[in-house]
């Protein structure tokens, strides 16, 4: 029985699960929307122990909506903890997967951390040490890799919930993050954007009002991640982008850094700079396989 990996990607409105080592390599996959604990976490263990009969899982990495507890010292480990998703607060996601799916090795990270890993091993961030990705979907989310490694510190990454400048006058809309209010994931994320347009981004057509608003709030997280992490390259994920011009976005960071940093990726090279993934939307349980691969063979 040939060894593989399973990868999870927990996302806060579908799972995706596969196995396999890598993009040309994905041997199952499938995705499910994120219902209640018990019934998602059934249908991810459900795929890895059918797909246990044909192949041996050597680990499986979870790349899972936050905020979560990544010590491992820590009593709370492998949990889900404070979202205010549903029935989610404070779940023990390793816990479930470890004993459902009978693996002993599972490995435990932010979903855009995982999709991060991901790009550096195989996609857009290939031979990079340094950069960052933004998934701008249902909410949004970053992880970032510095040096090399993926940054965690006092927690993990919580991208989303930086403050960017609202101009009320220009957007009354008061924002939608049960914490924050109007924080980058208050005003730009898609539930923002279902929220102040009453439907949902996919339905927005191209020259909307509210694209060139998104773009705004975007080009400033981005200025602000630029100026504080100077990483080599910015990968923007997620469902939004799909409508979003991503032309517009480089435009309007390029205007509001004024020419203060003088650097050839910014000044000449800005559509390589700020791309799209290159895993598309296999990039979080990719990464996740990624996760699991580092477990397996620390």
């Amino acid at each position: 029985m040939e060894d593989c990996f399973g990868g999870l990607e927990a996302g806060g409105t579908k799972f995706v699960c596969a196995v396999g080592t890598g993009p040309s390599d994905l041997r199952e996959r499938t995705e499910f929307p994120t219902t209640s604990p018990g019934e998602t976490i059934r249908s991810a263990v459900a795929f890895f122990n059918a797909c246990s009969s044909h192949a041996k899982l050597k680990a499986i990495g979870i790349g899972s909506f936050g905020p979560i507890d990544l010590h491992p010292d820590s009593p709370t480990f492998g949990c889900i903890t404070s979202t205010p998703k549903q029935g989610w607060r404070n779940f023990d996601i390793v816990g479930a997967i470890r004993s459902g799916a009978g693996v002993s090795r599972v490995a435990f990270d932010t979903d855009v951390n995982a999709a991060a890993l991901g790009e550096a091993r195989w996609g857009a961030a290939l031979d990079l040490d340094t950069f960052v990705y933004l998934t701008i979907g249902t909410g949004i989310g970053g992880g970032a890799m510095v040096n090399g490694r993926l940054l965690h510190g006092l927690l993990h990454p919580e991208m989303g919930h930086m403050r960017v400048p609202h101009d009320r006058r220009a957007d009354p809309f008061a924002g939608c993050c049960p914490w924050h209010g109007d924080c980058l994931e208050g005003l730009a994320s898609g539930e923002a954007m279902r929220r102040r347009w009453g439907m949902p981004g996919h339905l927005i057509p191209p020259g909307h009002a509210a694209w060139s608003l998104e773009v705004n709030y975007l080009a400033s997280a981005l200025v602000n991640l630029i100026c504080s992490m100077s990483p080599q390259r910015l990968i923007l994920g997620g469902g939004v982008m799909q409508g979003l011009d991503l032309p517009a976005l480089h435009d309007a960071v390029r205007e509001l850094l004024n020419g203060y940093l003088q650097a050839a990726p910014i000044l000449d090279h800005i559509s390589e700079y700020i791309v799209r993934p290159r895993l598309g939307a296999n990039a979080g349980v990719l990464g996740a396989i990624a996760l699991a691969q580092s477990a397996a063979n620390p």
